[in-house]
């Protein structure tokens, strides 16, 4: 799960004399140089813009204030692990106050192979809650194969506000529950860009308590199918295509994946459910010699047929990276059917391409409990602003304010693009 926190500028300054964020955006720990080739960047090379412009970035200029001397390093990963720990303080709309402890380990398994990494954290929220996030995506030699696990416990403290995107925010029902997430997916290079995956999925959500409504009205969560424990466990079948220049933070092509979970009786789950999940994203430089970028993204997570456990429902920002419905709270808008588009519009502020900004705008639609009708469209959007951390990986720190709908609204602070 990709964590919201702002970064803390003095373990920065302390422990960050290199760099990185992930493809899957957790806090950055250890400057690593990745491209789609895989290939390892000369030591003389130099990033320029597309207009000749030497670029910098935030390591180089901590590095300058600290060395005035300190020249531009050219890192590179090989088949020895790299470890790196990094703490930081952070703020979320769900957590408020966040204390974090957070590592990865980054290696290759052949000299010609993508990188491969592990990335773990530890949090405690002012909010009570406790998370222990895993994520891995593992390389074979030959690139062929792309192993991705996701491995997650959480003590959650987290209010649900029903059901369906018509809900509304009076009807608060504070809930707590342990949640332990066991997700491993093997890739298949079919051809060219293609991918074709199987895998195994596991959620276990238990000890699960509420409050009711604050209001004093029933519940949703009541009326769905109130319960202390629910589990989630079958295969998935997948599918994934990718031409994106750069997978974390792309200028052209396009990324499309789709998933086909089966959650079985006989397996262990608490009732029998299919779903299909759908991200669909597309890249254009706007105008075309420029660097300024166009993102769009569709993302549809449907349930087929059967009846999830109520937290395993579709819901805003529990996509993999939580990355949906900046403008709300995570768990604002729950139902059976989720439906989501955004645009963002990637812009340069200065010429060496340190300071950036960005003007996005969503919606997103749900329905409530299975075999219902979708629900009022609700809008999200907003200004940002870009701080490159890394210029060779195209990595920023990402600064939003988010609008929402009955008065929401918001900063989300983070590593890397929303998509």
């Amino acid at each position: 799960m990709r964590l919201r926190y702002s970064l803390c500028i003095l373990s920065l300054l302390l422990l960050g004399k290199q760099l990185f964020a992930q493809q899957n955006r957790e806090i950055p720990i250890v400057k690593i140089h990745t491209d789609s080739a895989a290939k390892k960047p000369k030591q003389d090379t130099l990033v320029l813009s597309h207009k000749g412009e030497p670029q910098t970035d935030l390591y180089e200029v901590i590095g300058r204030l600290i060395d005035k001397n300190a020249k531009p390093a050219y890192d590179s990963v090989t088949s020895k692990p790299v470890v790196s720990v990094v703490p930081a303080i952070g703020y979320t709309l769900v957590s408020r106050l966040a204390i974090v402890l957070s590592g990865n380990v980054a290696f290759r398994t052949g000299p010609d192979s993508r990188v491969s990494t592990v990335v773990a954290s530890t949090s405690y929220t002012q909010n009570k809650q406790f998370s222990i996030p895993v994520q891995t995506s593992i390389w074979s030699k030959d690139n062929h194969y792309n192993f991705l696990g996701d491995f997650r416990f959480y003590k959650y403290p987290q209010s649900t506000f029903g059901l369906g995107s018509s809900s509304k925010m009076a009807n608060e029902d504070p809930m707590d529950y342990k949640f332990l997430r066991l997700y491993e997916t093997a890739y298949r290079r079919l051809s060219g860009n293609f991918y074709a995956g199987i895998g195994y999925m596991f959620d276990r959500h238990y000890n699960i308590t509420d409050k009711g409504n604050l209001n004093g009205t029933i519940s949703d969560y009541l009326l769905y199918g109130k319960a202390s424990r629910s589990v989630a466990s079958g295969f998935t079948v997948s599918t994934l295509y990718d031409s994106r220049d750069n997978g974390l933070n792309a200028s052209s092509g396009a990324f499309v994946s789709l998933q086909y979970r089966d959650a079985a009786k006989r397996l262990g789950s608490s009732t029998r459910w299919q779903s299909l999940m759908i991200d669909a994203r597309k890249y254009f430089k706007l105008p075309a010699n420029s660097e300024n970028v166009l993102a769009l993204w569709n993302f549809d997570w449907v349930i087929l047929n059967g009846s999830p456990g109520y937290l395993d429902l579709p819901s805003i920002s529990w996509d993999s990276n939580s990355a949906t419905g900046r403008g709300y709270i995570q768990g604002r808008f729950r139902g059976a059917q989720m439906f989501y588009g955004e645009a963002e519009y990637r812009f340069r502020i200065t010429g060496n391409g340190l300071i950036g900004g960005v003007l996005f705008v969503n919606a997103e639609t749900f329905s409530a409990a299975q075999g219902t009708r979708l629900q009022a469209i609700q809008p999200g959007f907003g200004p940002g602003l870009r701080i490159k951390i890394n210029k060779v990986s195209k990595t920023n720190i990402s600064l939003d304010y988010g609008f929402g709908t009955q008065g929401s609204r918001g900063l989300f602070i983070d590593v890397g693009e929303a998509f």
